[in-house]
C-alpha cells in the first residue's frame, strides 16, 4: 500500500527515522477500539449516502475478519505499519481492494486516535472502579472483624489517642471512595466524541457526527473541531486522579511497613505475600507495600510528563501527542496492578496482631486528653485542665509510671476535684467508646459507618 501520506513525497524515510516515527509497537493496544470506531464510521458513511450500504457491509465484515485474525495471531503488524490505524487500513484494503480505501473518507488519524484513546480509557476507568470497590470490600471485612480491636492513633508519628482499628481502616475506605468519585467525574470528559472533526477543521462531506457518537456510546460530541483533535485534558485529569489513588495506596503501604516491623509488631505477614532475604534467613519482607510505594513515583512521573508535553503546544494536532499513549497505558496498568496487589495483601497476606494492639494502647499517655475532658466535665476551664494533665504526665515520666498508676491522693495533689472515677476514664476501651461525636472513633459511631459502607458496597442502590 505504501506510506500513508500523498504522492508529494519522492523519497522514503531514513530507516531509523521511520522506526522512530512509528507508534505501532505500543498503540496496537488500541486495536479493538480502532475496529469499533471504524465500524461506526462505516455505518455513518452509508447512512449519509457517502458510500453504499453494500460497501459499508463489506467494510464491516472485513473489519470483523481483522478482529478475528488478530485474536488468533494470524495477522500481525509489519514494517509498513506506522500505527494501529494503518495496520487496520492496510489489511482491509488487502481484503477488499478499492472498497477498503473508502473507509477513511471524512476522518483523519487525528480524530481517529482521539476516539480510540477515549474508548479505551473509558472502559479502563470502569474496570478500575470495580478494582477499587474490591479493595474497599477487603478493607471493610477487616474493619467488621476489628470493631473492638484498639490501635494507637498518631499525629507527627507520636502516640496521640487510641482508636478502633475499624475506624482507622474506614478512613481508607473514605479516601478510596473519593478516588472513585474523581474517576466518575473524569469519565464524563472522556465520554465526548471527537470523531468527524477530521484533521482540525471538520469536513465538507455531509457526515453525521451524532450518529457515530451514539453508535460508540458517547454521551456527546466536541463542538469545536480544533479543540476535539488537540484536547488531552482528559488524559491529564485521569493521570492526576490515578496519582491520588497511588498516593492513598502509598500512605497505607507506609503504615503496613511500619506495622510489620518488630518495633511495632501490629501485623504478621503471611507467606502468600512476602519474601525472604537471600542472606538473612530470619527475614520476611513486606515487598507488596514497598513496591506500591515505589510505583507511586512512576505514576507521578507520567502526570508530570503529560503536563509538560502539552504546556507549549499550539493548536491543533502535533506529533507530541504520540507520547500520551505510553503514559496512559502504563498508568492504567500500574494503578490496577497496585490496587489488585493491595487487595490480595489484605485478603490473604497479613493478619492483625489483636492482642499486641490492645496491649499497646494501655502502655502510653494517649488517654491524657480524657483526663482533661473529665476535668472539663467538672467545670474546670479546658486550658487549666490541659495544664493540670501536663503536670501529671511530666510527673509520671519522671517516676517511670503511667497515669493509671497514680494514686488518688497523687491525682488530688494535681487537682482536688478528681475522684475515684478517674480510673475508669483511663481504660482504653472506655476512652475509645467515649468518642461519640459524629465521625468519631466511638464504637457506636463506627458501627454506624460499618453498616453504611456494607449497604453501599455490598448492596449498592441504583
Amino acid at each position: 500500500m505504501g506510506k500513508t501520506w500523498s504522492d508529494r513525497f519522492e523519497e522514503g524515510l531514513n530507516p531509523f527515522i521511520d522506526s522512530f516515527n512509528a507508534s505501532i509497537e505500543f498503540d496496537f493496544v488500541l486495536l479493538q477500539e480502532d475496529l469499533d470506531g471504524s465500524i461506526a464510521h462505516a455505518r455513518m458513511l452509508a447512512k449519509t449516502g457517502i458510500i453504499s450500504s453494500k460497501e459499508a457491509s463489506d467494510i464491516e465484515l472485513g473489519l470483523e475478519k481483522i478482529r478475528l485474525e488478530a485474536s488468533k495471531g494470524t495477522y500481525k503488524p509489519d514494517s509498513q505499519d506506522e500505527d494501529i490505524h494503518m495496520f487496520v487500513e492496510r489489511r482491509l484494503i488487502s481484503l477488499l481492494g478499492e472498497v477498503g480505501k473508502k473507509l477513511h473518507t471524512g476522518r483523519s488519524r487525528n480524530d481517529q486516535v482521539g476516539t480510540d484513546l477515549r474508548l479505551w480509557l473509558r472502559r479502563r476507568i470502569d474496570d478500575l472502579d470495580l478494582d477499587l470497590t474490591s479493595f474497599q470490600l477487603a478493607l471493610l471485612k477487616h474493619a467488621e472483624n476489628n470493631l473492638f480491636t484498639l490501635i494507637p492513633g498518631y499525629t507527627h508519628l507520636q502516640r496521640a489517642q487510641p482508636l478502633s482499628l475499624a475506624h482507622h481502616l474506614l478512613a481508607y475506605i473514605e479516601m478510596i471512595n473519593r478516588d472513585r468519585e474523581r474517576l466518575k467525574d473524569v469519565r464524563k470528559r472522556v465520554d465526548i466524541c471527537p470523531l468527524g472533526s477530521a484533521a482540525l477543521a471538520g469536513t465538507s462531506l455531509p457526515i453525521d457526527r451524532e450518529f457515530t457518537a451514539n453508535e460508540l456510546g458517547f454521551s456527546s460530541i466536541y463542538s469545536n473541531s480544533l479543540d476535539a483533535v488537540s484536547d488531552r485534558d482528559f488524559a491529564v485529569e485521569f493521570t492526576s486522579a490515578a496519582a491520588l489513588i497511588m498516593t492513598h495506596l502509598s500512605r497505607f503501604s507506609e503504615e503496613i511497613i511500619f506495622w510489620a516491623s518488630d518495633e511495632f509488631a501490629f501485623v504478621l505477614l503471611t507467606d502468600r505475600c512476602s519474601t525472604g532475604s537471600s542472606l538473612m534467613p530470619q527475614k520476611k519482607n513486606p515487598d507488596v507495600p514497598e513496591l506500591i510505594r515505589g510505583k507511586t513515583g512512576r505514576v507521578f512521573g507520567h502526570l508530570q510528563g503529560l503536563l509538560t508535553m502539552i504546556k507549549g503546544l499550539p493548536l491543533a494536532y502535533n506529533k507530541d501527542f504520540q507520547e500520551d499513549k505510553e503514559a496512559i497505558f502504563d498508568t492504567v496498568k500500574t494503578v490496577r496492578d497496585s490496587v489488585k496487589a493491595m487487595t490480595i495483601l489484605l485478603e490473604e497476606g497479613l493478619e492483625f496482631s489483636i492482642e499486641r494492639l490492645n496491649e499497646t494502647v494501655g502502655s502510653d499517655f494517649s488517654n491524657a486528653t480524657d483526663v482533661a475532658d473529665y476535668l472539663v466535665s467538672k467545670n474546670v476551664p479546658f486550658r487549666e485542665a490541659y495544664q493540670v494533665v501536663g503536670r501529671a504526665v511530666k510527673f509520671c515520666i519522671k517516676e517511670k509510671i503511667l497515669l493509671k498508676d497514680l494514686t488518688l491522693n497523687q491525682w488530688q495533689n494535681f487537682n482536688s476535684i478528681i475522684q475515684e472515677e478517674i480510673y475508669e476514664k483511663l481504660i482504653p476501651e472506655k476512652v475509645v467508646a467515649s468518642r461519640v461525636s459524629v465521625g468519631g472513633t466511638g464504637f457506636t459511631r463506627v458501627r454506624e459507618q460499618l453498616e453504611k459502607w456494607k449497604n453501599s458496597l455490598i448492596s449498592p442502590k441504583e
